[in-house]
C-alpha cells in the first residue's frame, strides 16, 4: 500500500516536470544558443579579455566562461536554465496544492506556462535575470510548503537561505529583495522568527561580502563607481533637464567634466538612464573619478528637492508598479528581447571589448522547423495590446497579493501571505532602484502570479462560505 500511494507523489511531479522541460527544450532548439543582448556579450567578453569585474554577476559570468572553456560554446548554459526553470515551476505548482490550490487546474496552468514566450523565450535567454527568476520562483514554492503545514523546518530554512543567497549572487539588488521578503515572512509566520531573521540577514550579507572583500582577492574587480551610482546620476540628469536653475556654476563645471551639459539634458529621460551613460560623450573614467562629488550633488538634491528625486525614481520604476507602458514618454515602452542575430553590433572599442570566439553569440537554430514557429509566435506576443498582460509584472504582482490575502482569510492560514513575500521584495526593490523599462526585471512576479491563478479562483469560490461562517458566528454570539 505504501508503494502504491507513493507512486502518484513521485510520478505526478515527474510527469509535469518532463512535459514542461520538453516545451522549454523546443524553445532552446529553436533559438539556440539563446537570445542575448549587449549585457549577455559583456558577461563573457570581460572574462576572456580581462580583467574580471563584478559589475554584473560573477557566478553567471563564471558559468558562461566554464561552458565556453569546456565546450567552446554557451548553449549548455541555456539548456541548464530550461531544466532549472522546469523544476522551479513544477515545485511551485506542487507546493501550492498543499496550500489548497486545485490540483488539476494548477497542473494545467503550469503545463501551459512554458508555451508563452514570456516563459519559453525568457528561459533560453543569456541573462543573469533568468537564474535569478528561477530562484525567486523556488522561494515562493518553499514559502508555500511552509504555509501548507504551518511549519518552518530546518531543511526549509536551509533552502530559503541558499536560494536567497543565490538571488544576491545573480543580481546586485538581490540583497534588497531578500531584506524586504524576509520582513514580509516575519509578519506572516509565527514560528522560528529569530532563525528566519538570521538566515535572511546572512543571505543578504554574503553576496555583498563576496563582492567587496573576497572576489578582489582573486583578481575580480569590484563594480565601478559609475555602475553602482548610475541611477543617482540619472536622477541628476532628470533634475537638470527640468530645473537647470537649481544647479550652480560649480555644479555645471563638475557635470561638464564627465559629459557635455547637452548630454545631461538629452540623457535626462526619467524612464531610463541609457541615453545618459551609454553614449560616447559620457566618460566613465571621469564619472568614476568624480563619483563622490556627483553623489554629494545627488544627496543635496534629495534633501532640498526630494520630490524631484522621488518622481524620477517612480518614473524609472514604472515597470514595477504601472499596469500599462507609456508610449508617449521617451523610452517608456517595455523592453522585451533583442532580436539581433549576432554580436557584431555589440562589440567594439566603445561598446564591449572584442574577444576570440565571439561568434558563439549568433543565432544558430538546432531546428529550423521549430524556429519557423517560435519566432512568429514570439513576435506576435510582443504586440502593444498584449504588453500589460504578458510582459509587465505589475498586474501579476497585484493579483498575487489579492490571491494570498483571500487564501489566507478563507483558509484561516496567515502563513499563505508568505508565498508572495518574494514578489513584494522584487516589486519594491525594482521600484526603488532600476535603470530601464525591461520586463526581465519583473519576470518572477509574472511566473508566480500565473501559477497562483487557480488558487485565486478557489479562494473566490470559498469566499461566500467563509462570509457565511462569520455571519453565523456573529448571530450566535448576539443570541
Amino acid at each position: 500500500m505504501q508503494t502504491e500511494s507513493a507512486k502518484p507523489a513521485i510520478w505526478g511531479p515527474l510527469a509535469t516536470f518532463t512535459a514542461i522541460q520538453t516545451v522549454l527544450v523546443c524553445w532552446w532548439a529553436a533559438l539556440y544558443p539563446g537570445l542575448f543582448s549587449r549585457d549577455s556579450v559583456l558577461y563573457l567578453s570581460h572574462t576572456m579579455v580581462g580583467p574580471w569585474v563584478s559589475d554584473h554577476s560573477v557566478l553567471y559570468d563564471a558559468l558562461l566562461w566554464l561552458s565556453f572553456r569546456v565546450d567552446g560554446d554557451i548553449g549548455w548554459v541555456t539548456f541548464f536554465q530550461t531544466t532549472a526553470m522546469a523544476a522551479a515551476i513544477t515545485y511551485l505548482a506542487q507546493s501550492l496544492k498543499k496550500v489548497g490550490a486545485p490540483r488539476r487546474t494548477t497542473t494545467a496552468v503550469a503545463l501551459l506556462l512554458p508555451f508563452l514566450p514570456t516563459a519559453g523565450a525568457f528561459s533560453v535567454t543569456l541573462w543573469k535575470d533568468v537564474p535569478f527568476t528561477i530562484c525567486a520562483i523556488a522561494i515562493a514554492g518553499v514559502c508555500a510548503r511552509i504555509a501548507g503545514d504551518r511549519t518552518v523546518t530546518g531543511r526549509r530554512l536551509a533552502a530559503l537561505g541558499t536560494l536567497m543567497t543565490l538571488l544576491g549572487l545573480f543580481r546586485a539588488n538581490g540583497f534588497l529583495v531578500v531584506g524586504i521578503a524576509v520582513v514580509v515572512l516575519l509578519v506572516a509566520v509565527n514560528a522560528a522568527r529569530i532563525r528566519l531573521a538570521l538566515v535572511g540577514t546572512a543571505a543578504a550579507a554574503i553576496p555583498l561580502l563576496l563582492t567587496n572583500l573576497v572576489f578582489p582577492q582573486f583578481g575580480i574587480l569590484a563594480p565601478s563607481k559609475t555602475y553602482v551610482y548610475h541611477t543617482a546620476f540619472g536622477d541628476i540628469a532628470v533634475a537638470y533637464r527640468d530645473h537647470p536653475e537649481l544647479f550652480s556654476e560649480q555644479d555645471k563645471t563638475l557635470m561638464a567634466s564627465v559629459a557635455p551639459l547637452t548630454r545631461w539634458t538629452e540623457g535626462g529621460v526619467c524612464t531610463t538612464i541609457n541615453p545618459l551613460i551609454w553614449r560616447r560623450d559620457f566618460s566613465w573614467p571621469q564619472a568614476d573619478a568624480h563619483a563622490g562629488q556627483l553623489l554629494d550633488l545627488w544627496k543635496r538634491l534629495l534633501v532640498e528637492q526630494p520630490r524631484l528625486v522621488i518622481d524620477a525614481r517612480l518614473c524609472r520604476g514604472a515597470i514595477a508598479w504601472k499596469l500599462f507602458a507609456d508610449d508617449s514618454t521617451p523610452a517608456g515602452m517595455t523592453y522585451h528581447f533583442s532580436r539581433r542575430p549576432n554580436a557584431d553590433t555589440y562589440v567594439g572599442p566603445t561598446k564591449v571589448p572584442d574577444f576570440q570566439g565571439r561568434w558563439v553569440y549568433s543565432l544558430r537554430p538546432l531546428s529550423q522547423e521549430l524556429y519557423r514557429y517560435a519566432d512568429p509566435w514570439l513576435t506576435a506576443t510582443m504586440a502593444p495590446n498584449l504588453d500589460w498582460l504578458l510582459w509587465r509584472g505589475a498586474l501579476w504582482s497585484y493579483l498575487s497579493y489579492l490571491t494570498v490575502a483571500l487564501a489566507a482569510w478563507t483558509l484561516r492560514n496567515r502563513y499563505v501571505v508568505g508565498v508572495a513575500a518574494v514578489v513584494v521584495g522584487q516589486q519594491l526593490a525594482i521600484l526603488a532602484n532600476i535603470s530601464a523599462q525591461d520586463f526581465r526585471y519583473m519576470a518572477s512576479p509574472i511566473f508566480v502570479g500565473i501559477v497562483l491563478l487557480p488558487l485565486l479562483v478557489a479562494s473566490l469560490i470559498r469566499l461566500p462560505r467563509r462570509v457565511g461562517d462569520i455571519v453565523l458566528a456573529s448571530r450566535k454570539t448576539a443570541a
